[in-house]
């Protein structure tokens, strides 16, 4: 687990010495992810530099150094992840003749690429990882991410000069970086609450997709190619949309037993490759499905208790620490869980535009840095339970969009239309009792601010466009940011990941190619790595991934309830009364902190003085849905929590100082976390 960095600068002038010290310095801002060693290699009459940073997970011996080059010096390498069977590929490779230092995967992935190719190597990988790699015989660069986007890579130009690195801050510390804001990945960031790929909050950076190899030419480079223009030429190794099609035409046919017996063995196989580290391993347990899964193939496996690590909270409404302690229990873990007072967590709000890098707006960050520091406390390694939402159905928006579009899809549109413009002026009292005459919630889960979004899904043309609605914070961003038209993207595209008679397995689809790479995946590894924890993510191998794309509907949601295959397998280890109970998800109490100990911190941030002085947002759909929120007129948490991010994030990175001297554990440090 580590930080990527490089620069590409043919004919700009730069000595062997300038290009080193850019890549240092990019690799220096991201000392956190890699606290173990650094390294950069230089070849200056190409203008290329590569920087690393290294936590040392894997073969903690000076052999594991990076960037490595190949026993037959065409490849460098500057690499972020694991390749779980790289053991496995090591004994397929020996009988070629190739030999091994040490017994770093670093190196196996280099004589990968050199017995069977760059996408023959990516194909037989399992693994996470987003790399750099440079060929010195073809004078080409290699931009690569893992199929599920669980590692994180960034690029573009900065004064004609082709930057690369895992977060932004990397690119940042280059000279004449243009700090200039996307407007239109703005307003996507205001819908979602994230910036989906390929954009960032910069103009001439993206991010690499999921699946992805970029392959970049001399000549490309030397040409100045826009970014836009590299992304599309990016190619797809694996794809989740094809993966999904393919499955949706191969459907498992089996019985019910032998789909958990399938299930199961992967699962198991998955948990035992994530589990080899030469470093303390442990797991993240919040006592719902899928980290109780993982945590129970973990134990079954281990002939020691498996340390694992839960959050608690005093507030009941967001407290899963007692749900952990039962299934650690039962399981025989060596438990540790830590409740987290108001203020501890609060303390979290400074430090998370660092943290992040650019605006991103799911509260479960807070806690999720918490159980990082506090697993970093005695492991370095932690394995979590992502992904068993998006892979199984496990989001009660499913059930909500299939109820909604089972409804309305049989009145016409104009019907529609008139319903929702109805309900959006209706008042509170009305709409109370119309949630109680509703069939598709219960009335503690239908507010009226719930009906009104309800109101506007209603007019939806499409279960596309519905579901999008439902995944829609700021439903007409553009109207608040200033310049700030939607560009293109995935979940604006229906026919992209529409690939299914199956409306479940569509929704899935959208998930597990926008909100978990964007979202899910990014929070992960924003928040362990800032503690300089390795994450791991079983339920994300890909062979999990491919199977679960073939499982029928009905195996996901079965009888009203999510994730049933998942859960079978579950059932083998814990009893289902230890699991069973209504989703929680993982928050904290943002609607209340802001009405009462964030209000100064917000209504500093969202001064109309300081809005207009920005000019990026429009304030007065802002500071009207403030005034809603203090008064308890509406709950607009969601809403004010996008903006409220953006805002402390562009004043943290204007009085940022330009350089690499600060990072998120330093700040830490210097704040007594």
């Amino acid at each position: 687990m580590c930080g990527v960095a490089g620069i590409w600068a043919p004919g700009s002038g730069l000595s062997g010495a300038e290009l080193r010290h850019i890549a240092a310095s990019m690799a220096q801002s991201l000392a956190y992810r890699g606290p173990d060693d650094s390294g950069v290699w230089v070849q200056e009459p190409a203008g290329v530099a590569l920087g690393h940073r290294r936590l040392s997970i894997v073969d903690l011996s000076a052999e594991g150094h990076q960037p490595m080059v190949s026993a037959d010096s065409r490849y460098v390498i500057s690499y972020n992840g694991e390749v779980y069977n790289s053991a496995e590929l090591r004994r397929e490779l020996e009988p070629a003749g190739f030999r091994f230092r040490g017994h770093s995967d670093t190196e196996v992935m280099l004589a990968a690429f050199e017995a069977w190719g760059i996408k023959e190597a990516l194909r037989r990988f399992i693994g996470m990882f987003a790399f750099a790699l440079w060929d010195q015989q073809r004078r080409e660069l290699h931009l690569v991410r893992d199929r599920l986007g669980i590692k994180p890579l960034y690029y573009g130009w900065a004064n004609g000069r082709l930057l690369f690195g895992s977060e932004l801050k990397a690119l940042r510390v280059c000279p004449g970086f243009d700090k200039s804001i996307h407007r239109g990945a703005l307003a996507l960031y205001l819908r979602h609450g994230y910036i989906p790929a390929p954009y960032s909050i910069y103009r001439d950076v993206h991010k690499l997709s999921p699946g992805r190899l970029l392959t970049i030419t001399e000549e490309q480079v030397a040409q100045k190619l826009p970014t836009e223009e590299l992304t599309r030429r990016a190619q797809a190794y694996w794809s989740a949309r094809q993966v999904a099609a393919e499955g949706s035409n191969n459907r498992f046919a089996g019985p019910d037993s032998e789909a958990i017996e399938r299930l199961e063995d992967l699962l198991r196989d998955a948990v035992r490759l994530r589990m080899v580290a030469d470093v303390p391993l442990g797991a993240f347990l919040s006592g719902g499905v899928d980290s109780s899964t993982v945590v129970a193939l973990m134990q079954s496996q281990s002939p020691h208790p498996i340390k694992t690590f839960s959050i608690g909270f005093n507030e009941d409404q967001y407290n899963e620490a007692g749900h952990a302690a039962r299934v650690a229990r039962h399981l025989g873990t060596d438990h540790t869980e830590l409740y987290v007072t108001p203020q501890e967590a609060q303390a979290v709000i400074p430090l998370l535009p660092q943290m992040f890098d650019e605006p991103f707006a799911d509260s479960s960050q807070i806690p999720t840095y918490l159980v990082s520091r506090l697993a970093r406390t005695a492991v370095t390694v932690s394995v979590s339970g992502d992904g068993g939402d998006e892979l199984f159905a496990g989001y009660d928006r499913y059930f909500r969009t299939l109820a909604v579009w089972g409804k309305i899809s049989r009145l016409p549109p104009a019907g529609r239309r008139a319903l929702a413009a109805a309900l959006e002026r209706s008042p509170d009292s009305l709409l109370r009792f119309l949630s109680l005459l509703a069939s598709t919630a219960t009335p503690a889960s239908m507010s009226p601010d719930r009906m009104r979004k309800l109101g506007a899904m209603i007019a939806s043309p499409t279960a596309g466009a519905l579901y999008r609605e439902f995944l829609s914070h700021w439903r007409e961003p553009s109207s608040v940011v200033i310049g700030g038209e939607e560009p293109d993207y995935l979940l604006a595209r229906s026919d992209d990941w529409m690939v299914s008679e199956e409306l479940v397995e569509n929704m899935c689809l959208a998930d597990l190619s926008s909100y978990l790479p964007d979202d899910i995946l990014t929070k992960v590894d924003r928040t362990s790595m800032a503690v300089s924890l390795e994450a791991r993510v079983p339920i994300l191998d890909h062979r999990v991934v491919e199977f679960a794309s073939q499982i029928p509907s009905r195996m996901k949601i079965r009888n009203g309830q999510s994730k049933w295959l998942l859960r079978q397998v579950l059932y083998r280890h814990v009893p289902p009364e230890l699991i069973d109970r209504p989703k929680m998800g993982f928050g904290v109490p943002i609607d209340e902190w802001l009405r009462g100990p964030l209000r100064d911190w917000a209504e500093a941030l969202l001064s109309e003085e300081t809005l207009r002085q920005q000019g990026f947002l429009k304030p007065e759909p802002v500071l009207t849905k403030w005034r809603e929120h203090l008064s308890g007129q509406r709950r607009w948490h969601y809403y004010l929590w996008d903006v409220l991010m953006f805002q402390a994030w562009w004043e943290h990175t204007e009085q940022a100082r330009p350089d690499c001297t600060h990072s998120p554990q330093q700040t830490m440090s210097a704040t007594g976390s």
